[in-house]
């Protein structure tokens, strides 16, 4: 276990999410797991949902960051699986990059973070969410959202609803963190990141500033668009084509549509990575709201930008 700390350079305060093959393999990892519980993971699992429960004595302080819960997970990727499957045992894992780092959603990118940190990189493709699991802290007769993630708060909502009783689905942390990805700061790029909210064409506006600002510095400029975004910023680079492109000082990478939030969250690490890859200094991105999706990804970049300012 402290090696997967050391490999990472992760703080030993941040609690990792324990894999399992089956619901079924969750009893001997949490001392109870009440119907609303088994209810969720029997409608999201296999799948990017994270549940926060009270743990037995045998699973290890180092993973729980010595709380007195445990996250667990059933993943659905088939990589993943045959893994858990050979092991024969729970897998404690966390995100293959480097800590408060973007996170990793190629093996290219877990080879740039951890290479020669760690014995074996499995490569099984890009990860089909891009962001991380939702995770859950269930309790007697509650359910608590602690992060957003590839699973979306009111699909989680809407379950719990479904229930006899019903059991609400509350927001935010109480006490002591038993979620990774809830520092302050996470997810963040070498590169300075700018977000910027509000209605979508004063939002541009002020990203258009700041962009040509940063340019008018000497600066390299890395923008993160949505599709919708892109003629805003026609004159300052050519954003027409499909992403990547490069022009002087100026970087895009094209996220998608924002009417498309799958694939904006898909995309979203990997495209901060290329951008620092490219040499950007500073990044540029706006909020695609906080329905749906939208909460994780704004999670996400809110995360990323907290070293530097909060969002603008």
């Amino acid at each position: 276990m402290c090696r997967i700390y050391a490999a990472k350079r992760r703080d030993p305060s941040d609690p990792l999410i324990v894999h399992v093959l089956s619901a079924a393999d969750v009893d001997a990892l949490a001392t109870e797991m009440p119907p609303h519980a088994r209810a969720l993971a029997a409608r999201f699992w296999p799948g990017p949902l994270t549940l926060v429960l009270p743990k037995c004595a045998v699973v290890p302080d180092a993973a729980t960051a010595g709380l007195p819960s445990v996250a667990v997970r059933v993943p659905s990727h088939p990589v993943a699986r045959g893994l858990l499957a050979a092991a024969g045992v729970p897998i404690a894992a966390p995100s293959a990059n480097l800590f408060m780092r973007t996170s990793a959603t190629t093996a290219r990118h877990v080879l740039d973070d951890l290479g020669g940190r760690v014995d074996l990189i499995l490569d099984g493709g890009a990860a089909p969410h891009g962001i991380e699991s939702t995770v859950v802290a269930v309790g007697d007769g509650e359910a608590r959202l602690l992060r957003p993630g590839a699973l979306t708060a009111e699909a989680i909502a809407e379950a719990l609803a479904g229930l006899d009783p019903p059991v609400p689905l509350l927001f935010g942390v109480r006490g002591a963190a038993a979620s990774p990805g809830l520092m302050a700061k996470h997810y963040s790029p070498k590169a300075l990141l700018l977000l910027f909210s509000g209605a979508p064409d004063e939002a541009r506006a002020r990203m258009r500033r700041a962009a040509e600002d940063a340019v008018g510095r000497g600066g390299h400029v890395g923008l993160l668009l949505v599709d919708e975004d892109v003629p805003a910023f026609a004159s300052l680079t050519d954003a027409g084509g499909a992403g990547g492109e490069s022009v002087g000082r100026v970087s895009v990478e094209r996220l998608g549509s924002a009417g498309d939030l799958a694939g904006v969250a898909s995309r979203l690490f990997a495209a901060m990575r290329d951008l620092d890859a490219r040499g950007a200094d500073t990044m540029i991105v706006r909020s695609v709201g906080e329905a749906g999706l939208g909460r994780a990804i704004l999670d996400r970049l809110t995360r990323a930008a907290a070293r530097d300012a909060p969002a603008q």
